[in-house]
């Protein structure tokens, strides 16, 4: 039979548990969402600071937003880059926000000063300046442990002058850094060049008076120039340099892959074209332009479809993959074939490592100024700038008029400024001999503070934007919990910074990136440690970010009050407390989550 099993008569029935006497406590005199003020400060107003810009007004209420930008406007690497055939090395429609629809872009690979402007139009749009503040340079950042608030230290010019600068302290509960990893220049190590009597640029400060290179360049037909360096900066000044010069003397350390046009059948077949494009067939006619802003469909159609091939070739970058054989197989023959007319060049730009064991850049133009019979392509080192060029180590000396130096940025990791963390610690000493971080979002001992692409957060392949976004809202989502649930501070643990560094250190040896090839993903060095990059797809890095893990995470509260859901308040919502407000809210169309009806 059911029921009860049946117990002797003479056994006693168990005593009932006692419960524990209640406490009470003092109840919150505020709404459960009645959300107390949160102050943000943003370093950077490129993409991330915009973005941060947007998304911090929209879904964290009561929140106090300062974006510092150090720059004269906004953009970040597109502001400031100006150099010469400056573009994006993706597809264009890939590279805005996944809310934007800019569908005018003049090319596939869009040159710098539209990127540059379409994110300024953005700004506009949202009203963003209300939170920015312009030519204010961050100085110094510390985390002050009795009040779990970050000071941080600006320099800006002072009222009515350009060269002197005063400095001020602002405080805030969250700290984000939105600068980038490539963000900070530097000139190349090579003795004298305070010696040479030319112009000399470093491209990442290339600010023309007039405000284009092509203005400048307008008088450069007659001179000699000198290009140094071989990474994406270099390829694309050499590109566009080159039919503006008398001559063109480009310096090339390394090798380097130059890839065939992206998706070449599938961008004819989309915009109807009869024949695979070339590299100078990139550029979109007005027509297709025209079609793009009139027929949605076709620009969402076209869009997602190059956002989806970008997003599929993460397999090229697995060590002994079918798909990195097959580029490799077609790059070396793209180039064997461009080079032909100057086969020693092939031999020694020719990598012998995979592909996208360093930065991979379709590079238009590139190998066709190599061919010309106005450049010299040099791959002795350099020895030391003279007063009139540059001399190399094989004891030959170039004279120059112009010397453009694409060397690119300080990949150490080691930042201009301090940023101190709990118990004094110093971001830059905690960074040695390489940075560590959790998602590359955190650091353990640096409460408060979120980073968008901070160490190995970057990506080998696929968009990069996406990951922006996900990076944002997760900063963003961390920033609502700590205003619900009354929080003063929040850290990852230690723990799972070690154990996120130990999936780091599992997960390169399988990739082409730890082939031997110079590269910022590794310090600037041929071999080691990978920092720049995640450990996985761009996909992967977005499921990864989309839904914070708060058991990573160590918390204080910001009531002294023991019970932690204090946070519940006095039992109501704010709408009922002020008798204002729809107490009806969670109808709204932005609420409701409508299941699928099967059709079957």
């Amino acid at each position: 039979m059911g029921g009860r099993e049946s117990r002797p008569a003479s056994e006693p029935a168990p005593a009932e548990p006692i419960p524990p006497t209640p406490v009470k406590i003092k109840l919150g005199d505020f709404a459960i969402d009645e959300y107390r003020p949160i102050k943000v400060i943003v370093i950077g107003a490129g993409f991330s600071g915009i973005l941060a810009g947007i998304r911090f007004p929209q879904k964290i209420p009561n929140v106090d937003l300062t974006i510092y930008e150090k720059s004269a406007g906004v953009g970040g690497t597109w502001y400031n880059n100006r150099y010469p055939g400056v573009a994006c090395d993706i597809p264009a429609h890939c590279y805005q926000f996944s809310f934007e629809d800019k569908r005018d872009w003049s090319s596939f690979y869009a040159p710098g000063h539209e990127i540059q402007q379409h994110l300024q139009d953005v700004v506009d749009k949202y009203k963003l300046m209300r939170y920015i503040k312009l030519r204010h340079e961050m100085v110094h950042a510390r985390y002050d442990e009795a009040t779990c608030k970050w000071h941080v230290r600006i320099r800006r010019p002072k009222a009515g002058s350009e060269t002197e600068f005063e400095e001020f302290e602002d405080v805030a509960d969250v700290f984000l850094t939105a600068f980038g990893a490539l963000s900070r220049w530097k000139w190349p190590d090579i003795p004298g060049r305070e010696d040479f009597k030319g112009e000399v640029y470093h491209t990442a400060q290339f600010f023309p008076e007039g405000g284009s290179w092509e203005q400048v360049a307008g008088d450069w037909k007659d001179k000699k120039v000198g290009v140094i360096g071989s990474g994406s900066s270099a390829i694309q000044t050499v590109a566009a340099v080159h039919p503006k010069v008398s001559k063109l003397v480009t310096y090339v350390r390394g090798q380097t892959w130059i890839a065939v046009p992206f998706a070449g059948e599938t961008f004819s077949e989309l915009l109807g074209r009869n024949t695979v494009p070339q590299d100078g067939e990139l550029v979109f006619t007005p027509e297709e332009i025209e079609q793009f802003k009139t027929d949605p469909e076709h620009f969402k159609r076209f869009r997602r479809t190059m956002e989806s091939l970008v997003n599929s070739m993460h397999s090229y970058t697995v060590r002994g993959s079918q798909l990195s054989a097959e580029l490799q197989e077609a790059f070396r023959k793209k180039m064997e074939t461009q080079l032909a007319q100057k086969p020693w060049i092939a031999e020694r730009l020719i990598p012998t490592f995979p592909v996208s064991c360093r930065r991979l850049t379709p590079g238009p133009g590139y190998l066709e100024a190599l061919c010309a019979d106005n450049t010299d392509f040099i791959t002795s080192p350099i020895k030391r700038f003279t007063e009139s060029g540059i001399e190399t180590e094989d004891g030959q000396q170039q004279e120059l008029d112009i010397i453009l130096c694409a060397t690119g940025y300080d990949v150490s990791w080691q930042l201009p400024f301090d940023i101190i963390g709990r118990n004094g610690v110093a971001l830059n000493e905690k960074w040695k001999p390489y940075p560590t971080s959790y998602l590359g979002m955190c650091v353990d001992e640096f409460p408060n503070m979120f980073t968008v692409l901070g160490p190995n957060s970057l990506i080998g392949a696929g968009v990069l934007i996406p990951i922006i976004e996900a990076a944002v809202d997760y900063a963003v989502q961390a920033t609502a919990k700590m205003q619900r649930e009354r929080l003063k501070s929040i850290e990852v643990k230690v723990d799972a910074v070690r154990d996120f560094d130990q999936y780091i250190e599992s997960y390169f040896p399988q990739t082409v990136f730890s082939d031997k090839c110079r590269s910022w993903y590794k310090l600037g060095k041929d071999e080691g440690r990978i920092v720049g990059l995640w450990p996985g797809s761009n996909l992967h890095a977005l499921r990864a970010l989309q839904h914070p893990r708060w058991e990573d995470y160590d918390y204080s509260r910001a009531d002294d009050v023991s019970n932690r859901l204090y946070w519940l308040g006095d039992g109501q919502t704010h709408n009922e407390r002020t008798s204002t407000g729809d107490r009806a809210w969670y109808l709204g169309e932005e609420f409701v989550d409508r299941p699928p009806v099967p059709k079957e």
